[in-house]
């Protein structure tokens, strides 16, 4: 288990109902492939992560794992350099079809926008 700054610890997690909702509503929408990344500001010292992958998109269990799974340990390696961000990831139709390298690809261009946006003085855009 990952220890130090690169570890998934609970305060990195949204957890409650009501925190999903306030991204859902209040966040905007990035494509990164098969996913889309909903990014909201959090008012906190740092980013944290929500899953929202439904049976929709991935019908068996094992495929919705195999995404939390991926989406989570790129998040983690990720997360030093990213802003102080809630971070809802969701399933597009064929995400559960995805090689594991299409889907980190992904997920990586997306981290290297929000971290270039994180270090762009305000007001420039």
């Amino acid at each position: 288990m990952p220890r130090g700054p690169e570890r998934f610890p609970r305060r990195a997690r949204l957890l409650t109902q009501e925190e999903f909702r306030r991204v859902f509503r209040t966040g905007r929408r990035l494509p990164a492939g098969p996913l889309v990344v909903i990014v909201a500001e959090n008012g906190l010292d740092h980013p944290r992560l929500g899953l929202a992958v439904s049976r929709r998109h991935a019908r068996r269990a094992t495929a919705r794992n195999r995404l939390r799974r991926i989406v989570r340990e790129s998040f983690r390696r990720a997360q030093r350099r990213l802003p102080p961000v809630d971070v809802v990831v969701s399933a597009r139709p064929g995400a559960a079809g995805a090689p594991n390298r299409a889907l980190f690809a992904a997920l990586e261009r997306c981290w290297e926008r929000l971290a270039r946006e994180r270090a762009r003085p305000a007001g420039e855009g």
